[in-house]
């Protein structure tokens, strides 16, 4: 990562001051409060994983404020903020929500109002995702906005190693190979998010989660060609006839589903200037089709066109 400021190289208070304009500028408009009375610490590195801007702050203990007004200046309003919380504590608040993050956890929070109040010695990762990608599998973010997914998870585990060797070995990737890396990673967050969810959930709300769940759980792993409604129905600890009702329940059907975001995933990827040097036969098999005519035969029954001729025709729009 690159380093982009340090009040190493700053006064006190010149580098607080400069601090509170960088994340203004960078993340999100804000208003930060010191709590003590100690010299002021802080830095600022970043980098680009794939499209996802990607920031790392370590600081000392702040109040971070975002409001109504502040929100309305931010240049990225349908991205939400990933933070994977490195060393110390931290306190969030949004959406009435209350926790605590250590080091380990995952926390999201949306682009609406929030409190965040860090202690000394605070390091933590930024990832700014399209707020799409996560509510497609998750439903609104308003049902996990401050919710502490723990490092005990092994989900957590998985999304958070996989996040910081891919920081690491960033430099060394090409666009294309990024590109991917961080799609696995957002998709890694979204399965812990979704473990997450189905602990300690009221009964009510269970049917819901567990949808999420699986939902969640086809994103990552598309490109199986053996998934079916058996196999996922196991995978999330469900008789298959109990998530056949589930999805019913609202109107989908799972298998169908499993269609779906299969086609849905290909389409995005036949448009990707990422995975241009992909053949229709390679999109077909890295979203689960293990026959190259029946994924052709399904696609134009969704898009009313064959793989080659979406591509081309989206390829002609674009110049």
């Amino acid at each position: 990562m690159q380093q982009i400021f340090s009040t190493a190289d700053h006064s006190s208070r010149d580098g607080f001051k400069r601090w509170q304009d960088l994340l203004d500028e960078q993340l999100t408009p804000i208003e930060v409060k010191r709590l003590n009375d100690s010299p002021f610490q802080a830095e600022f590195a970043a980098c680009a994983l794939g499209p996802f801007p990607i920031f790392r702050l370590r600081q000392g203990a702040l109040l971070s404020e975002t409001n109504a007004a502040g929100l309305r200046r931010h240049a990225r309003p349908d991205t939400v903020m990933v933070i994977l919380k490195q060393h110390g504590e931290a306190t969030s608040v949004q959406d009435g929500r209350e926790s605590v993050q250590r080091a380990g956890d995952i926390l999201l929070l949306d682009r609406r109002p929030s409190v965040v109040t860090t202690h000394t010695d605070s390091q933590a990762l930024f990832i700014e995702v399209p707020r799409e990608r996560l509510e497609n599998a998750l439903g609104s973010t308003r049902r996990y906005t401050s919710l502490t997914v723990g490092a005990p998870l092994a989900s957590t585990q998985m999304a958070t190693s996989f996040i910081q060797n891919l920081v690491q070995l960033n430099p060394q990737l090409a666009a294309d190979s990024a590109i991917r890396m961080a799609s696995i990673a957002v998709d890694l967050i979204a399965a812990s998010i979704a473990e997450r969810l189905a602990q300690e959930v009221p009964g009510p709300l269970h049917g819901t989660v567990a949808v999420q769940q699986a939902k969640a759980y086809i994103e990552t792993h598309i490109g199986d060609c053996t998934l079916d409604p058996p196999t996922l129905a196991a995978a999330v600890g469900l008789s298959l006839r109990r998530l056949q009702e589930l999805f019913a329940e609202r109107g989908r059907n799972v298998s169908d589903y499993i269609w779906f975001r299969r086609l849905e995933t290909a389409a995005k990827r036949l448009t990707d200037p990422g995975c241009a040097h992909l053949s229709i036969g390679a999109v077909a098999q890295s979203c689960g089709f293990a026959d190259q005519a029946h994924f052709s035969r399904r696609f134009k029954a969704l898009h009313g066109m064959t793989p080659g001729e979406y591509r081309a025709s989206l390829t002609v729009r674009a110049r």
